[in-house]
């Protein structure tokens, strides 16, 4: 692994390993024949800009800058929200999560069929490892073994680790309602660690663990692979030697902006320059590495596929004196905000001999996309009354024409203004058009993001037409699906139909 620590993972998977080497099975190396093996690498809290590919030039990213070169790389690509819950909920339902009142008091159900049991019923072996966060009142009927993975590490309540240092047990607090289940516990992680182990490293073991074992144990199946990192989510910790990389690298940038902006609410960062946080991005970066080279070892990467997005934008906005990550910018804002900072996304797919190498799509895609266009990669039938707003965008991955029919939509009920700084918001896009309805408030923004991808120029008057258009598609969309909103009177869920 490329400046990665070497650390023995003494799991399951190792020693199921080395039994199944012992039995006659075929060669290690035989190339699979069965429906492509697909990989779906997602990143906690990255930013639209924080990889080189994406034009950062701060931080280091290769082996994605790689996958970029051997792929096509999505320009518009978005979550269906600038949360981490909402935005999984999104992903392995293809639904939008106001449909299950996400964020708020709902969430995932043992009745969703996620794109894991989707997968696992077409005959995949379907493993996860990393942030789940998705335990609420359903307690561990909702965990991923119970949500269509056949194996789950890491996965349960946290949003994010303790510390990204073994044995990651620093601060943990109980989580009231949570039947017993701690805050921040990371399952499955107590053995097979030692001290100074780093968390994205650990996840990447056992991702690669467990791909050696499939291939030595059921060589003619194909599998499903999650890795859903922690990084680069808060706490800001790193391995010392690429923070003093950073650190060195900073004095010899040199930036044209200032380091803050204020917002409506606080302040924006303008700068990407925190060399702890670098040092967290360059070890996601190690991450695809080890798992692209795993892949080629084991001689099955003709036949993988890897998808590779964040769930939101990435830390750049502040209501409080938090420190901040990174910067969005030329976006505006960041993570919890519906303008392009908090919900634009990187989106890389690598499919070898399918996906046009080294290609650009202007395609608008999003994360509810993710379940309906892995089925049909896949080769399996589309279960539109699970995935229900999501779009299979396959034609936009082989690189062909394609253009989004059904306008999208965001819902934010939750806001965090003494946090993240946001407000909350409504907003759709439909072609290049995107409207956000500070509904408390009684405002309304129209933006071409065509022309103005900072979101700087507001249209509402000038293009009255155009307004009172997505504007009443915004309200038909939230009394669809039943969407709720908190009512400020009374700080109080309420259901309101816009």
């Amino acid at each position: 692994m490329n400046n990665m620590n070497k650390v023995p993972v003494f799991s399951i998977f190792r020693i199921l390993t080395f039994v199944c080497l012992l039995l006659p099975l075929k060669a290690k190396g035989q190339k699979q024949k069965q429906s492509p093996n697909i990989i779906l690498f997602y990143v906690d809290d990255l930013g639209w800009m924080d990889l080189a590919c994406q034009g950062s030039q701060f931080y280091e990213t290769p082996a994605i800058d790689q996958l970029a070169t051997e792929g096509i790389r999505f320009t518009q690509g978005y979550t269906s929200h600038p949360r981490c819950v909402p935005a999984r909920y999104g992903l392995l339902t293809g639904r939008y999560p106001a449909r299950a009142h996400v964020p708020g008091k709902g969430g995932l159900v043992p009745e969703d069929v996620t794109i894991a049991e989707a997968l696992k019923q077409g005959g995949y072996t379907t493993f996860f490892t990393g942030k789940w966060h998705l335990i609420f009142k359903h307690g561990k009927a909702n965990m991923p073994e119970n949500q269509g993975f056949d194996i789950n590490v890491a996965g349960g309540k946290a949003g994010s680790p303790p510390t990204y240092f073994y044995p990651y047990r620093k601060g943990e607090k109980t989580a009231a309602g949570a039947k017993g289940m701690k805050k921040n516990e990371l399952h499955g992680l107590d053995e097979g660690g030692q001290e100074g182990e780093y968390l994205t490293d650990r996840l990447t073991n056992e991702s690669v663990a467990f791909m050696e074992n499939h291939v030595a144990s059921q060589p003619d199946k194909p599998f499903f692979l999650f890795l859903s990192h922690y990084g680069v989510h808060t706490p800001f910790e790193a391995k010392e030697e690429l923070v003093k990389k950073y650190r060195q690298k900073l004095k010899t940038m040199e930036y044209d902006l200032p380091e803050y902006e204020k917002t409506i609410t606080g302040d924006t960062k303008l700068r990407q320059d925190l060399p702890v946080y670098a040092a967290m991005i360059e070890s996601i970066d190690q991450s695809m590495a080890e798992i692209t080279k795993t892949l080629n070892d084991l001689d099955i990467a003709d036949n993988t596929i890897i998808i590779f997005t964040a769930d939101n934008g990435g830390l750049s906005t502040r209501g409080n004196n938090r420190k901040l990550a990174t910067s969005n910018y030329p976006l505006r804002y960041g993570k919890g905000w519906l303008y392009e900072g908090g919900i634009r996304e990187a989106y890389i797919v690598k499919w070898p001999g399918v996906t046009p190498a080294g290609t650009t799509s202007e395609a608008i895609i999003n994360g509810t996309d993710i379940y309906p266009t892995v089925l049909a990669m896949a080769g399996l039938e589309q279960r539109p009354k699970d995935h229900l707003d999501g779009t299979n965008v396959l034609s936009a991955i082989k690189g062909e024409a394609f253009e989004r029919q059904q306008p999208l939509f965001w819902h934010s009920p939750l806001a965090r203004p003494g946090s993240t700084g946001d407000e909350n918001s409504s907003a759709v896009r439909l072609g290049d058009y995107k409207l956000i309805e500070w509904y408390d408030k009684g405002e309304v923004e129209l933006f071409n993001l065509k022309k103005d991808i900072g979101e700087q120029h507001n249209l509402a008057t000038k293009m009255p037409d155009k307004t009172r258009e997505l504007l009443k598609m915004l309200h038909d969309c939230k009394k669809e699906i039943n969407a709720e909103k908190i009512d400020p009177s009374k700080g109080k869920w309420k259901k309101k139909g816009h």
